[in-house]
Order: C-alpha cells, then sequence, then structure tokens
C-alpha cells in the first residue's frame, strides 16, 4: 500500500500549487515546458499580455523555485527550475485527453486550449490547502472513507475535517453516500485527484527525498 507523504513534503507541494493556481502563471510554465528557455518578450506575446504583468509573475515563480532565470548578453531567460512542474503537465495533457477524446496532446507537446488552462488554474485554487489536499490524498490512496477514517488517517480534528470535507464537495471533488449512521466520502476524477498522483509520482522517483 502507498504511504502517505510526510507532512513537510506535503507542505513543500501545496506551496508549489498554490503559486500555479493562476491562469497567466500556469500558462507562463506552460509555455517553458512546450519551448523550453524564454525571454519575457517572447512569453508575452505568446499569451497576449503586458511585458511587465509576466515579469511580475515570473518573478513570484522564481521565488517559488519553479522556474530559474540564464542571462544570454542583454537578455535574460527563463525556463521551469526542475522536473516538478513538467510532471504536473504531463498529468494534465492526460486528463485533457481522456476528457476530450482528443489525443493529440499525449503525442505532441504543444499549449493546451487556453479556456481549459485557465480551468484548470481556477479548480486548483480551490483545493490548494494542507488540509484539503491532506483528505483528498488520502481518499485517493485509501479508497472511500468515513470521516473517522480520514481524522485518524490526516491527523486532524473532527470540525476542521467535517468542514473541508463540505467544501470539497460543494465544488464537486468528493462524493458522499449515506450507510447507517457513518457517511462515506469518495473522491472524484479531475485535476485534484490527478495533482496528488502526480505530486506521489514525482516524490516516489526521486532518489534523494529532501529534492522535492
Amino acid at each position: 500500500m502507498e504511504q502517505q507523504l510526510p507532512p513537510e513534503i506535503m507542505k513543500k507541494a501545496v506551496k508549489g500549487i498554490s503559486y500555479i493556481a493562476h491562469p497567466l502563471r500556469l500558462r507562463l510554465l506552460e509555455y517553458m515546458d512546450v519551448n523550453g528557455a524564454s525571454s519575457v518578450s517572447a512569453m508575452a506575446k505568446a499569451v497576449a499580455e503586458e511585458q511587465m504583468i509576466v515579469s511580475q509573475n515570473l518573478k513570484k515563480l522564481r521565488e517559488a523555485h519553479l522556474v530559474k532565470t540564464e542571462r544570454k548578453g542583454i537578455f535574460i531567460y527563463y525556463n521551469i527550475y526542475e522536473e516538478y512542474p513538467a510532471s504536473i503537465f504531463e498529468c494534465i495533457r492526460k486528463l485533457f485527453a481522456y476528457m476530450t477524446d482528443s489525443f493529440y496532446y499525449l503525442t505532441e507537446k504543444a499549449l493546451l486550449p487556453k479556456d481549459y488552462t485557465t480551468m484548470v488554474a481556477n479548480r486548483i485554487k480551490l483545493f490548494a490547502n494542507y488540509d484539503k489536499m491532506r483528505i483528498l490524498e488520502y481518499l485517493t490512496l485509501f479508497g472511500e472513507s468515513n470521516v473517522t477514517d480520514i481524522i485518524n488517517g490526516i491527523e486532524s480534528g473532527q470540525m476542521k475535517v467535517s468542514q473541508y470535507l463540505k467544501r470539497l464537495k460543494d465544488d464537486g471533488f468528493v462524493t458522499s453516500r449515506r450507510d447507517g449512521r457513518f457517511i462515506y466520502y469518495s473522491i472524484t476524477q479531475g485535476v485534484h485527484k490527478t495533482a496528488i498522483q502526480c505530486i506521489h509520482k514525482r516524490y516516489d522517483n526521486l532518489k534523494n527525498k529532501a529534492d522535492f
């Protein structure tokens, strides 16, 4: 049975996820994933946004260690800092392919439709929270569970878990069913489950887990 991530690793994952839960930042990361090291002007033109705004968001991504810079002459080029964001896009492309029956993005590394990227960023924003992701992780690993199982599994308080389960259900990330006096929760399919699986895949593939 796959194990839950250590708390410090999940906190790092949540921080990274929260930084990309922004349509423009997600689009910029995707552009670098497809095109490699790129200048601000090239990215601004590609995403149809002002260079100043692009620069500001690239600065935030750099502060979060999601992108790195390299100077070439008078120009500064940005690129994805490590494999982590790239692996997120691999998962997102697979999800898009299965949602739309369009498998082009599984064979070709290309920019996804803007409205889809925006939807993904806005959906990520709804679950980019440590406790929510702990709950989603538990349901991904262990399947349908009642509140008591989840509380014990993530070592959190009943009130907090109940509140977050309600929010996750309202946002369509989990479903519930009643069996006698117990309510059982299950995770739904979507970018939330894909993100959890992707984070675990990256962690499992690291030889030095501290590199996460």
